[in-house]
Protein backbone atom coordinates (compact mmCIF):
# COMPACT_ATOMS: atom_id res chain seq x y z
CA UNK A 1 0.00 0.00 0.00
CA UNK A 2 2.85 2.35 0.81
CA UNK A 3 4.46 1.62 -2.59
CA UNK A 4 1.17 2.22 -4.42
CA UNK A 5 0.60 5.51 -2.59
CA UNK A 6 4.11 6.62 -3.48
CA UNK A 7 3.56 5.86 -7.21
CA UNK A 8 0.21 7.74 -7.25
CA UNK A 9 1.80 10.71 -5.48
CA UNK A 10 4.74 10.73 -7.88
CA UNK A 11 2.49 10.63 -10.95
CA UNK A 12 0.24 13.38 -9.59
CA UNK A 13 3.25 15.55 -8.86
CA UNK A 14 4.66 14.99 -12.35
CA UNK A 15 1.36 15.88 -14.04
CA UNK A 16 0.88 18.95 -11.88
CA UNK A 17 4.37 20.24 -12.59
CA UNK A 18 4.28 19.52 -16.32
CA UNK A 19 4.41 22.68 -18.42
CA UNK A 20 4.19 22.44 -22.17
CA UNK A 21 6.34 25.43 -22.92
CA UNK A 22 7.52 26.62 -26.28
CA UNK A 23 9.87 24.42 -28.29
CA UNK A 24 13.46 25.48 -27.78
CA UNK A 25 15.10 27.05 -30.82
CA UNK A 26 17.67 24.26 -31.14
CA UNK A 27 15.20 21.34 -30.90
CA UNK A 28 14.73 21.06 -34.68
CA UNK A 29 16.95 23.88 -35.81
CA UNK A 30 17.68 22.43 -39.26
CA UNK A 31 18.55 24.27 -42.42
CA UNK A 32 16.45 23.95 -45.56
CA UNK A 33 19.20 21.86 -47.13
CA UNK A 34 19.17 19.45 -44.18
CA UNK A 35 15.38 19.15 -44.32
CA UNK A 36 15.55 18.49 -48.07
CA UNK A 37 18.21 15.84 -47.44
CA UNK A 38 16.00 14.10 -44.85
CA UNK A 39 13.01 14.23 -47.19
CA UNK A 40 15.06 12.79 -50.05
CA UNK A 41 16.40 10.03 -47.80
CA UNK A 42 12.93 8.89 -46.75
CA UNK A 43 11.80 8.43 -50.37
CA UNK A 44 15.03 7.42 -52.12
CA UNK A 45 16.72 5.62 -49.19
CA UNK A 46 20.14 7.13 -49.84
CA UNK A 47 21.63 10.61 -49.55
CA UNK A 48 24.96 12.42 -49.60
CA UNK A 49 28.07 10.41 -48.68
CA UNK A 50 26.39 7.14 -49.65
CA UNK A 51 28.76 4.65 -51.29
CA UNK A 52 28.07 2.81 -54.55
CA UNK A 53 30.06 0.44 -56.72
CA UNK A 54 29.75 0.56 -60.51
CA UNK A 55 28.19 -2.66 -61.83
CA UNK A 56 27.62 -1.60 -65.46
CA UNK A 57 30.33 -1.73 -68.09
CA UNK A 58 30.77 2.04 -67.79
CA UNK A 59 29.17 5.08 -66.22
CA UNK A 60 29.49 8.44 -67.95
CA UNK A 61 29.20 11.58 -65.81
CA UNK A 62 29.51 15.20 -66.92
CA UNK A 63 31.13 18.17 -65.25
CA UNK A 64 28.46 20.71 -66.28
CA UNK A 65 25.88 21.86 -63.77
CA UNK A 66 22.45 20.20 -64.27
CA UNK A 67 20.69 23.50 -64.97
CA UNK A 68 22.87 24.04 -68.01
CA UNK A 69 22.02 20.63 -69.41
CA UNK A 70 18.27 20.36 -68.76
CA UNK A 71 16.36 21.52 -71.87
CA UNK A 72 12.68 20.47 -71.61
CA UNK A 73 10.91 18.91 -74.59
CA UNK A 74 14.01 18.86 -76.78
CA UNK A 75 15.43 15.53 -75.77
CA UNK A 76 17.08 14.54 -79.05
CA UNK A 77 18.64 17.97 -79.55
CA UNK A 78 19.81 17.94 -75.95
CA UNK A 79 21.54 14.60 -76.27
CA UNK A 80 23.24 15.59 -79.51
CA UNK A 81 24.37 18.94 -78.13
CA UNK A 82 25.76 17.38 -75.00
CA UNK A 83 27.55 14.74 -77.02
CA UNK A 84 29.25 17.30 -79.28
CA UNK A 85 29.74 20.34 -77.08
CA UNK A 86 30.53 18.72 -73.74
CA UNK A 87 32.20 15.50 -74.79
CA UNK A 88 35.55 16.77 -73.54
CA UNK A 89 34.00 17.40 -70.10
CA UNK A 90 32.56 13.93 -69.63
CA UNK A 91 34.22 11.35 -67.41
CA UNK A 92 33.82 7.58 -67.78
CA UNK A 93 33.76 5.47 -64.64
CA UNK A 94 34.56 1.81 -65.13
CA UNK A 95 33.03 -1.36 -63.72
CA UNK A 96 33.93 -2.25 -60.12
CA UNK A 97 35.05 1.31 -59.32
CA UNK A 98 33.74 2.70 -56.03
CA UNK A 99 32.02 6.07 -55.99
CA UNK A 100 30.37 8.29 -53.39
CA UNK A 101 27.36 10.59 -53.65
CA UNK A 102 28.74 14.13 -53.37
CA UNK A 103 25.60 16.16 -54.05
CA UNK A 104 21.97 15.84 -55.15
CA UNK A 105 20.01 18.40 -57.13
CA UNK A 106 16.42 18.56 -58.36
CA UNK A 107 15.81 20.28 -61.70
CA UNK A 108 12.03 20.46 -62.33
CA UNK A 109 12.55 21.71 -65.91
CA UNK A 110 14.38 18.51 -66.91
CA UNK A 111 12.03 16.41 -69.02
CA UNK A 112 14.17 13.26 -68.77
CA UNK A 113 14.75 12.98 -65.03
CA UNK A 114 14.40 15.83 -62.56
CA UNK A 115 16.86 14.30 -60.08
CA UNK A 116 20.57 14.75 -60.76
CA UNK A 117 23.25 13.12 -58.63
CA UNK A 118 26.85 14.22 -58.35
CA UNK A 119 29.19 11.29 -57.76
CA UNK A 120 32.91 11.25 -57.12
CA UNK A 121 35.53 8.57 -57.45
CA UNK A 122 38.20 10.73 -55.85
CA UNK A 123 38.87 14.42 -55.29
CA UNK A 124 39.73 14.98 -58.96
CA UNK A 125 37.19 12.66 -60.60
CA UNK A 126 33.54 13.67 -60.22
CA UNK A 127 30.52 14.64 -62.28
CA UNK A 128 26.72 14.74 -62.60
CA UNK A 129 24.34 12.07 -63.89
CA UNK A 130 20.59 11.41 -63.95
CA UNK A 131 19.46 9.33 -60.99
CA UNK A 132 17.69 6.72 -63.14
CA UNK A 133 20.80 6.18 -65.23
CA UNK A 134 22.95 6.04 -62.11
CA UNK A 135 20.86 3.49 -60.22
CA UNK A 136 20.65 1.23 -63.29
CA UNK A 137 24.43 0.86 -63.35
CA UNK A 138 25.44 0.85 -59.70
CA UNK A 139 24.89 -1.20 -56.59
CA UNK A 140 25.31 -0.26 -52.92
CA UNK A 141 28.87 -0.88 -51.80
CA UNK A 142 27.84 -3.72 -49.52
CA UNK A 143 28.25 -7.47 -50.15
CA UNK A 144 24.72 -8.20 -48.93
CA UNK A 145 23.20 -5.71 -51.39
CA UNK A 146 25.28 -7.14 -54.23
CA UNK A 147 24.17 -10.65 -53.27
CA UNK A 148 20.55 -9.45 -53.40
CA UNK A 149 21.17 -8.09 -56.92
CA UNK A 150 22.19 -11.56 -58.04
CA UNK A 151 18.84 -13.06 -57.05
CA UNK A 152 16.47 -10.19 -57.86
CA UNK A 153 16.20 -10.41 -61.63
CA UNK A 154 12.80 -11.97 -62.49
CA UNK A 155 13.80 -12.75 -66.06
CA UNK A 156 16.91 -14.49 -64.80
CA UNK A 157 14.79 -16.47 -62.33
CA UNK A 158 12.43 -17.64 -65.08
CA UNK A 159 15.35 -18.73 -67.26
CA UNK A 160 17.00 -20.49 -64.32
CA UNK A 161 13.69 -22.13 -63.43
CA UNK A 162 13.47 -23.76 -66.84
CA UNK A 163 17.10 -24.89 -66.84
CA UNK A 164 17.10 -26.14 -63.26
CA UNK A 165 13.83 -28.05 -63.57
CA UNK A 166 14.95 -29.79 -66.77
CA UNK A 167 18.37 -30.70 -65.35
CA UNK A 168 16.94 -31.77 -61.99
CA UNK A 169 14.28 -33.96 -63.62
CA UNK A 170 16.94 -35.62 -65.75
CA UNK A 171 19.24 -36.07 -62.76
CA UNK A 172 16.49 -37.52 -60.55
CA UNK A 173 15.51 -39.98 -63.28
CA UNK A 174 19.11 -41.14 -63.64
CA UNK A 175 19.62 -41.46 -59.89
CA UNK A 176 16.41 -43.45 -59.44
CA UNK A 177 17.47 -45.86 -62.17
CA UNK A 178 20.76 -46.36 -60.36
CA UNK A 179 18.94 -46.84 -57.06
CA UNK A 180 20.81 -43.93 -55.50
CA UNK A 181 19.50 -42.07 -52.48
CA UNK A 182 17.75 -38.79 -53.23
CA UNK A 183 15.61 -36.48 -51.15
CA UNK A 184 11.79 -36.91 -51.43
CA UNK A 185 12.07 -40.05 -53.58
CA UNK A 186 14.56 -42.56 -52.17
CA UNK A 187 15.54 -40.74 -49.03
CA UNK A 188 17.75 -41.57 -46.08
CA UNK A 189 16.26 -41.90 -42.55
CA UNK A 190 16.84 -38.26 -41.68
CA UNK A 191 14.46 -35.33 -41.68
CA UNK A 192 17.20 -32.71 -42.07
CA UNK A 193 17.27 -32.79 -45.90
CA UNK A 194 13.49 -32.41 -46.10
CA UNK A 195 13.60 -29.64 -43.49
CA UNK A 196 16.21 -27.84 -45.58
CA UNK A 197 14.01 -28.02 -48.68
CA UNK A 198 11.02 -26.71 -46.73
CA UNK A 199 13.06 -23.83 -45.34
CA UNK A 200 14.30 -22.86 -48.80
CA UNK A 201 10.75 -22.93 -50.17
CA UNK A 202 9.41 -20.91 -47.23
CA UNK A 203 12.18 -18.33 -47.52
CA UNK A 204 11.49 -17.95 -51.23
CA UNK A 205 7.80 -17.32 -50.51
CA UNK A 206 8.62 -14.73 -47.80
CA UNK A 207 11.12 -13.03 -50.10
CA UNK A 208 8.68 -12.71 -53.00
CA UNK A 209 5.87 -11.66 -50.63
CA UNK A 210 7.98 -8.73 -49.45
CA UNK A 211 8.62 -7.82 -53.08
CA UNK A 212 4.87 -7.77 -53.75
CA UNK A 213 3.44 -6.26 -50.56
CA UNK A 214 6.32 -4.20 -49.15
CA UNK A 215 8.56 -3.06 -51.99
CA UNK A 216 9.63 0.15 -50.26
CA UNK A 217 10.65 -1.63 -47.06
CA UNK A 218 12.63 -4.09 -49.17
CA UNK A 219 14.26 -1.23 -51.06
CA UNK A 220 15.30 0.37 -47.77
CA UNK A 221 16.72 -2.98 -46.63
CA UNK A 222 18.55 -3.21 -49.97
CA UNK A 223 20.29 0.12 -49.35
CA UNK A 224 20.85 -0.54 -45.63
CA UNK A 225 21.09 -4.33 -45.18
CA UNK A 226 21.51 -6.06 -41.85
CA UNK A 227 21.97 -9.68 -40.82
CA UNK A 228 20.49 -9.01 -37.38
CA UNK A 229 16.80 -10.05 -37.54
CA UNK A 230 16.04 -8.24 -34.27
CA UNK A 231 17.09 -4.88 -35.74
CA UNK A 232 14.60 -5.12 -38.62
CA UNK A 233 10.81 -4.86 -39.05
CA UNK A 234 8.91 -8.07 -38.41
CA UNK A 235 8.57 -9.22 -42.04
CA UNK A 236 12.21 -8.50 -42.86
CA UNK A 237 13.35 -10.03 -39.58
CA UNK A 238 11.38 -13.15 -40.41
CA UNK A 239 13.11 -13.42 -43.77
CA UNK A 240 16.60 -12.92 -42.33
CA UNK A 241 15.81 -15.48 -39.60
CA UNK A 242 14.81 -18.00 -42.26
CA UNK A 243 18.12 -17.42 -44.05
CA UNK A 244 20.03 -18.07 -40.81
CA UNK A 245 17.90 -21.20 -40.29
CA UNK A 246 18.84 -22.42 -43.79
CA UNK A 247 22.54 -22.05 -42.98
CA UNK A 248 22.23 -23.88 -39.65
CA UNK A 249 20.09 -26.71 -41.04
CA UNK A 250 22.38 -27.03 -44.08
CA UNK A 251 25.37 -27.64 -41.78
CA UNK A 252 23.37 -30.20 -39.78
CA UNK A 253 22.25 -31.85 -43.04
CA UNK A 254 25.80 -32.29 -44.33
CA UNK A 255 26.85 -33.80 -41.01
CA UNK A 256 23.87 -36.17 -40.90
CA UNK A 257 24.19 -37.28 -44.53
CA UNK A 258 27.88 -38.14 -44.11
CA UNK A 259 26.95 -40.30 -41.11
CA UNK A 260 24.32 -42.24 -43.05
CA UNK A 261 26.11 -42.71 -46.37
CA UNK A 262 29.63 -43.47 -47.57
CA UNK A 263 31.54 -40.44 -48.82
CA UNK A 264 30.93 -41.08 -52.54
CA UNK A 265 27.19 -41.63 -52.10
CA UNK A 266 26.99 -38.68 -49.68
CA UNK A 267 28.48 -36.33 -52.28
CA UNK A 268 26.02 -37.62 -54.89
CA UNK A 269 23.11 -37.24 -52.47
CA UNK A 270 24.13 -33.70 -51.48
CA UNK A 271 24.41 -32.76 -55.15
CA UNK A 272 20.86 -33.98 -55.73
CA UNK A 273 19.70 -32.14 -52.61
CA UNK A 274 21.26 -28.91 -53.89
CA UNK A 275 19.40 -29.36 -57.19
CA UNK A 276 16.07 -29.86 -55.39
CA UNK A 277 16.70 -26.77 -53.23
CA UNK A 278 17.49 -24.78 -56.37
CA UNK A 279 14.21 -25.91 -57.92
CA UNK A 280 12.35 -24.97 -54.73
CA UNK A 281 13.89 -21.51 -54.63
CA UNK A 282 13.23 -20.70 -58.29
CA UNK A 283 9.74 -22.19 -58.47
CA UNK A 284 8.43 -20.64 -55.23
CA UNK A 285 10.08 -17.27 -55.90
CA UNK A 286 8.46 -16.95 -59.31
CA UNK A 287 5.04 -18.45 -58.49
CA UNK A 288 4.60 -16.30 -55.37
CA UNK A 289 4.84 -13.18 -57.54
CA UNK A 290 1.57 -14.40 -59.13
CA UNK A 291 0.06 -15.61 -55.79
CA UNK A 292 0.33 -19.28 -56.84
CA UNK A 293 3.18 -19.90 -54.44
CA UNK A 294 0.99 -19.83 -51.32
CA UNK A 295 -1.25 -22.84 -52.07
CA UNK A 296 1.77 -24.53 -53.64
CA UNK A 297 3.72 -24.14 -50.40
CA UNK A 298 0.84 -25.63 -48.38
CA UNK A 299 0.71 -28.59 -50.78
CA UNK A 300 4.49 -29.00 -50.49
CA UNK A 301 4.32 -29.12 -46.69
CA UNK A 302 1.48 -31.65 -46.89
CA UNK A 303 3.50 -33.77 -49.30
CA UNK A 304 6.55 -33.78 -47.02
CA UNK A 305 4.73 -34.47 -43.74
CA UNK A 306 2.21 -36.90 -45.22
CA UNK A 307 4.55 -39.19 -47.08
CA UNK A 308 7.61 -39.11 -44.86
CA UNK A 309 6.37 -39.93 -41.31
CA UNK A 310 9.20 -42.40 -40.77
CA UNK A 311 11.66 -39.54 -40.32
CA UNK A 312 10.07 -38.71 -36.96
CA UNK A 313 10.82 -42.21 -35.68
CA UNK A 314 14.57 -42.21 -36.08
Amino acid sequence: MIGLSFIIYHLSFSVACYNQGPITPDAWDLTKQQLDSISFYTTHHYTQNYNFVVTGDSLVVVAQQPEAMAVPEVVSIEIEAIGQEHQKDSITLRKSERIVVADIMTVPSDSIDSVWVKVARDQLTFGWIHEKELLAKVSPDDPISQFIDLFSDTHLLIFLAFCVIVLAAYGVRRLMRLGAKIVHFNDIPSFYPTALCLLVATSAVIYSSIQVFGPESWRHFYYHPSLNPFALPLHLGLFVSSVWAIIIVAIATVDDVTRHLPMGEAILYLGGLAAVCAVDYVVFSVTTLYYIGYPLLVAYYYFCFRFFPRFFNR
